[in-house]
């Protein structure tokens, strides 16, 4: 497995976070800071980014911003604020998960692992493809298509579809998503559901595909390709 970058100003929080992760038999590198990490992400290959957001000069939303614009490689934000602001905007540079400092790094690991499962496609699988009118995401192959033309999801919103899409028609809290697709007990914000499926509207752009993911207004979110039949009825 490639190693996982760790891209922090503070050597204390980066050498913690090596320590625990090298424990568990990860490979790690660091960058001490944004400037540092994109040379190395340009140079090297890697299966996950830690980054801090506040740093100088070149800093995590930067990072994330620059990173997500030409891979998919899964990113965890660590932050000393949690406000809502930040966590929605990193999320919508396309950081897959967030940690507030002080953190527990037993916590961390397993986020981490969580990640790493869901990029490499280590998950449960029920059926390889599944179809809805122009949409058709295929789990084998860790691809979407509309009318044949392919969509660039991270894998986490690919994650995020492909369960709602499998159990079609069933609406699920944002806790009972979190739990389930993130695959760990979130102790955060389950508004950050809210951003996911935002962004996934956004790529499946298509009119009659964004509209099968449907709010569910005090509730959550259901998958249900038949909405757009019984909206125009």
């Amino acid at each position: 497995m490639n190693p996982i970058l760790i891209v922090d100003d503070e050597e204390k929080i980066r050498s913690l976070v090596r320590l625990y992760l090298e424990r568990e038999g990860f490979e790690v590198e660091e960058a001490e800071d944004g400037r540092v990490a994109l040379e190395k992400f340009r140079l090297g290959h890697f299966a996950l980014l830690i980054v801090d957001l506040m740093m100088p000069d070149v800093d995590g939303w930067r990072v994330c911003r620059e990173v997500r614009a030409s891979s998919n490689l899964p990113i965890i934000m660590l932050t000393a604020r949690g406000e809502e602001f930040d966590r929605v905007l990193g999320f919508e540079l396309g950081a897959d998960d967030y940690l507030v400092k002080p953190f527990s790094t037993k916590e961390l690991v397993a986020r981490v692992k969580a990640l790493l499962r869901r990029s490499t496609g280590q998950l449960q699988q029920v059926s390889s493809e599944i179809t809805a009118g122009l949409l058709c995401i295929d789990k084998e192959r860790h691809h979407v298509s509309i009318a044949d033309e392919a969509i660039n999801l991270t894998p986490l919103e690919f994650d995020l579809l492909y369960f709602l899409a499998k159990n079609r028609g069933r609406v699920f809290s944002r806790e009972q998503l979190m739990e389930t697709v993130w695959g760990y007990d979130f102790y955060g914000d389950a508004r950050t559901v809210d951003t996911h499926v935002k962004k996934l509207r956004e790529k499946l752009a298509h009119p009659e595909v964004k509209k099968m993911l449907v709010t569910v207004w005090g509730v959550g979110y259901k998958f249900d390709p038949d909405h757009i039949n019984s909206a125009r009825s």
